[in-house]
């Protein structure tokens, strides 16, 4: 098990106790959740980088966000499962790539896109989670919108995102969290770049 893997199931298992959690937690490692990259070239685009991210939004969510009356369940299941989505979506392939110093070509390593359960990005993380666990409205609402203006759906013209925010604040932290996780927590974490 790695230092991320370990981190990770211990930040789980201290704060989600849901029933079906642990064969979550389970599903997780069976799956390259652990291994997987978090995006193909911009943050965390290396080994491990999909729980190394999970970790930091969660960690921002909680130190920056978590208020009285919120939920340190709701806040963990949010922070270390909006990107479940993410498992089994990558693959590793090659390219071709000249080497500056020696003029000749090489294969480079590279994460590639390969979604065989194409269901949308939160979505597919809200349906993920509930095969094994229920979530409350407002986590599978903070995890559906959890891309914000990112998301298809806004980019198409979709007012859901703001219907969401405006509705669950804890889908605005966790946008927030994920914002700042990845562009300034993250910055320099790709292998790729």
């Amino acid at each position: 098990m790695t230092e991320i893997q370990q981190e990770f199931s211990e930040v789980f298992q201290e704060q989600i106790h849901r029933s079906g959690s642990e064969n979550l937690l389970k599903w997780l490692g069976e799956k390259d959740f652990f291994t997987a990259p978090a995006s193909t070239k911009y943050h965390c685009a290396c080994e491990g980088g999909l729980a190394m991210h999970s970790l930091n939004v969660y960690r921002v969510l909680r130190e920056r966000y978590f208020e009285e009356g919120d939920s340190e369940e709701s806040f963990a299941i949010c922070g270390l499962l909006h990107d479940v989505c993410k498992a089994q979506f990558y693959k590793v392939s090659t390219r071709n790539v000249k080497n500056e110093e020696t003029g000749q070509w090489e294969k480079k390593p590279f994460y590639m896109v390969e979604d065989a359960f194409p269901y949308g990005h939160g979505e597919k993380s809200v349906y993920l989670i509930e095969r094994f666990m229920r979530l409350k409205p407002a986590e599978a609402v903070a995890i559906r919108w959890h891309m914000g203006g990112f998301d298809d759906a806004a980019r198409g013209g979709s007012f859901g995102v703001s219907l969401a925010f405006e509705k669950y604040p804890l889908a605005v932290k966790l946008h927030l969290a994920d914002l700042e996780a990845t562009y300034l927590r993250e910055k320099g974490t790709s292998e790729a770049r």
